[in-house]
């Protein structure tokens, strides 16, 4: 899978992709991120991408020309699945997108900036907005982060247990079981009886049940979803 991801500020973006799952997927070849600094595809020469909203009122907006510039040139080079675009008003994100863009082979994440992008930038270049929440960041590049995260993990290779990523939570719409580790007994606190029985199918039955206790408890929510 490659991610093409464009911003302003590249610097931003580097660290989280130099860590843990992500760093070895990228040294594997599974996933190829790169990180497009937007100013280099600006022609003004003072690098600008942003300018006052016609008709007036806060904030600046992010040009269309070095959006348009960038996107062009990139895909002249491959063919894109998606044309992601980071914005508070898009669709949530959820585990179920997050399986469903795993699949694709090539991606565009637009991490918008300042008050937001030229209204012609969605209607024409991207084919699909996605908001991690419902609060406002300073930018789009945490949330491009954030996707580009849950979408690696999930690729083949990733993480040595390929059967870690298929039972966290939201894979099913339910939340994930309690887990525990060693020591059995720890200021009194024990781990349940069953876990320790070496029964798996009555573990598994245990987990399953305690996957709906937790859903029904914490995200009622994700039942009316599923339905």
């Amino acid at each position: 899978m490659r991610i093409d991801i464009i911003t302003v500020l590249p610097e931003l973006l580097r660290s989280p992709f130099d860590e843990s799952i992500i760093k070895r997927a990228r040294a594997k070849g599974i996933a190829e991120i790169n990180i497009i600094n937007l100013r280099d595809y600006s022609a003004d020469r003072h690098r600008s991408v942003d300018d006052y909203p016609f008709g007036g009122g806060a904030g600046m907006v992010m040009m269309i020309e070095p959006v348009y510039n960038c996107i062009t040139y990139l895909s002249s080079q491959r063919k894109y699945d998606e044309v992601i675009y980071t914005s508070p008003d898009g669709i949530p994100f959820s585990q179920r997108i997050a399986n469903e863009l795993s699949l694709k082979d090539n991606i565009i994440i637009l991490a918008g900036h300042y008050k937001g992008i030229d209204q012609r930038i969605r209607d024409h270049l991207v084919t699909r907005e996605i908001s991690i929440g419902d609060y406002v960041l300073t930018g789009g590049e945490l949330p491009a982060a954030v996707i580009t995260d849950a979408l690696v993990r999930l690729l083949p290779g990733a993480i040595s247990d390929s059967e870690s990523a298929l039972s966290d939570s939201f894979q099913d719409n339910l939340l994930a079981p309690p887990v525990y580790t060693r020591p059995a007994e720890f200021l009194g606190w024990k781990v349940p009886d069953i876990l320790i029985g070496g029964n798996t199918p009555e573990i598994e039955k245990w987990r399953f049940e305690q996957s709906v206790r937790n859903t029904k408890s914490k995200r009622p929510d994700l039942f009316s979803e599923e339905s």
